[in-house]
C-alpha cells in the first residue's frame, strides 16, 4: 500500500486513467473516465488465495450515484445490477444466481452504495498520486508486450522478476502480468495464465 502514499496537487489528470492497488484480500486494477460530468469506472478483484473473481462497474452523474452491476464469477456466477435516478433514489434492483431473480434488501443496497464510494474516493487518491496500471504479455527476455501494443521494460525489482520466472517456468502457456508504477517505482500486481488484454477496457469504448 506504501504506493497509495502518493500525493499530487496536479490536476491535469487525463480523462481516461488505470491504476490498481494489492489489497489484504486480493489484488484490485480500476479503470476510469471522466467525461462531461460523468465518471464510468470498471473494478476487477482477483482473490489471492480464496474467493471468486469479480467484476464491479460504477456510475456517477456528477456526485450521484447512477448505477452498480457487479458480476461475480463464482459457481454458480452471481449479476447485481441496481439503478439510481437522478436525485438518487433507487429505481431498479436485481440479483440473478443461476437463472433465479431476486430482490435486494434495503441493507445490501446500502453496502453497494457504501462500496461504491469507497472505490472511489480510493480512485481519486490513485489518480492524484499518480499511480498507473499497466497489463500486457511476459517474455522470456524480460520484457512486456503491453495491451496498448508496446514492448517495455517493467522496471520491477529483482525479487519481483524472480517470482514471475519461477511462474512461467511452472507454465506451458504464456503468462500475463499486471503492475503498478508510481513516482516512488513500480509495483508487481498480478500474475496469471491467462491474457488480460482480451476484456481490458480501451478509453474510445468505456
Amino acid at each position: 500500500m506504501l504506493l497509495l502514499t502518493a500525493c499530487s496537487h496536479d490536476t491535469s489528470l487525463p480523462p481516461f486513467t488505470a491504476s490498481g492497488f494489492a489489497g489484504d484480500q486480493g489484488a484490485v486494477r480500476i479503470w476510469r473516465k471522466d467525461s462531461d460530468g460523468e465518471t464510468h469506472l470498471l473494478s476487477a478483484f482477483s482473490p489471492w488465495y480464496h474467493g471468486n473473481t469479480s467484476l464491479s462497474e460504477y456510475r456517477w452523474q456528477g456526485d450521484t450515484l447512477t448505477l452498480v452491476e457487479v458480476n461475480v464469477y463464482s459457481q454458480p456466477p452471481e449479476h447485481i445490477r441496481v439503478r439510481f435516478d437522478d436525485r438518487g433514489e433507487l429505481s431498479f434492483m436485481q440479483r440473478e444466481v443461476n437463472g433465479q431473480k431476486q430482490q435486494l434488501s434495503s441493507d445490501q443496497i446500502a453496502l453497494y452504495r457504501y462500496r461504491a464510494e469507497q472505490i472511489r474516493q480510493t480512485s481519486d487518491a490513485l489518480r492524484q498520486g499518480r499511480v498507473e496500471l499497466h497489463q500486457g504479455s511476459w517474455h522470456k527476455d524480460g520484457t512486456v508486450t503491453t495491451c496498448e501494443g508496446q514492448t517495455v521494460k517493467t522496471g520491477l525489482d529483482s525479487q519481483a522478476i524472480n517470482h514471475i520466472e519461477r511462474r512461467q517456468s511452472h507454465s506451458s502457456v504464456g503468462l500475463s502480468v499486471a503492475w503498478l508504477e508510481a513516482p516512488e517505482g513500480s509495483q508487481l500486481l498480478l500474475v496469471a495464465n491467462e491474457d488480460f488484454c482480451t476484456w481490458q477496457p480501451k478509453e474510445k469504448t468505456f
